[in-house]
């Protein structure tokens, strides 16, 4: 028996989809993960999505839809966490391309249910930013959302939406999520992170992060992205919800306008008009920023002493915890060094890592 869940957002929530799985269906039943090849920045320099065509050794599924397994490469210089994701997981990923627009993936969508007829099919997104309006000012990224939500509500099938971590990608805060949220469907425990491993250790998703540290009894404030968001990690952050897929589609304007599109930049012209901006667009600014910094070489010593002062800054704005690539940024350290950083810091402050998050401490 196969199950289908899309990963509304990328590699991070389909790494929530194999959570996800095995808290709701067991071992017994295979998964096939749809999902984004729309890394970060510091995995891969390519700003926007990957599509097939970014690979080599990918393997067909339907005429639209190619899996990734662990053997595929990203064609330098694009990177992509998929083929280690697929390595570590025990379900088939195939690759969601949006560069076809909504109707590119609800094409893909059909084939997949028509070649797989899958038991189930859930769309999940962790944080609940699948359920904006457009006009949040915390809104960040919209657009891949939007795109999965377009497409699934087009498909002729049965499809459940869930949204795991309300609130945990710093979009959309839980006060406004939580109106939002129908059945609880499950909270995850500690015993629910054995599925995934070490994963965690090394993909630098941060929603998916703070999901596994609160399942595992993280609680405070954890601090975000370059920006430097902060997210409360509550009772509400392991849970998972049910939502009616209909009033998402009703709630997001962006998703209403884009499902006819045919193209990526027809999606992403819409996302300008409604939100005020592409998250692409970001992408390619930072990017262009990032190719201008001189590479630096990461002094321990001046790295845990520049530490020392961030987290004196952090605690007095109420900060518990930290990701290990908020660290990087607010260090001004390239993504590059991420790991570097990382393994300097579990090394020498081992009492502070509270996988796989950063514990700022008293």
């Amino acid at each position: 028996m196969t199950r289908l869940i899309v990963a509304a957002g990328g590699g991070g929530d389909a790494v929530a989809a194999a959570m996800l799985h095995a808290a709701l269906y067991g071992d017994e039943d295979q998964a096939v993960i749809l999902t984004y090849a729309w890394d970060r920045l510091l995995i891969d320099p390519l700003p926007g999505p990957r599509g097939a065509d970014s690979f080599t050794g990918l393997e067909p599924v339907t005429q639209s839809v190619w899996s990734v397994p662990a053997e595929a490469q990203p064609i330098a210089p694009a990177g992509s966490t998929l083929p280690r994701l697929a390595a570590e997981l025990p379900h088939t990923l195939a690759l969601l391309d949006p560069r076809h627009g909504a109707e590119g993936i609800t094409r893909q969508l059909e084939e997949l249910v028509s070649h797989l007829a899958p038991a189930s099919i859930d769309l999940l997104d962790v944080g609940g930013d699948i359920l904006a309006q457009g006009d949040e000012p915390t809104l960040k990224s919209p657009l891949a959302d939007a795109l999965t939500l377009a497409a699934c509500c087009q498909v002729n099938a049965p499809i459940r939406l869930l949204v795991a971590g309300p609130g945990l990608d710093g979009e959309i805060s839980p006060d406004d999520l939580r109106p939002l949220l129908g059945t609880l469907v499950h909270t995850f425990t500690a015993e629910d992170m054995e599925t995934i491993g070490s994963i965690l250790e090394w993909h630098p998703s941060e929603a998916t992060a703070m999901l596994a540290a609160t399942a595992r009894g993280a609680r405070g404030i954890c601090e975000v992205r370059d920006a430097g968001l902060p997210v409360p990690l509550t009772d509400e952050g392991p849970t998972v919800h049910e939502v009616d897929l209909d009033d998402a589609v009703s709630r997001n304007s962006l998703a209403r306008a884009i499902m006819t599109t045919a193209t990526l930049d027809e999606a992403e012209a819409y996302s300008r008009e409604i939100c005020g901006f592409s998250e692409i667009d970001y992408e390619r600014n930072k990017a262009a920023w990032l190719t201008e910094r001189p590479p630096t070489k990461l002094d321990p010593d001046d790295v845990l002493s520049r530490l020392d002062q961030f987290q004196s800054e952090a605690r007095a704005r109420g900060v518990t915890h930290t990701t290990f690539r908020h660290i990087t940024e607010a260090l001004k350290l390239s993504g590059s060094q991420r790991d570097e950083l990382r393994r300097l810091l579990i090394n020498g402050r081992p009492g502070q890592y509270d996988a796989p998050l950063w514990n700022i401490g008293a």
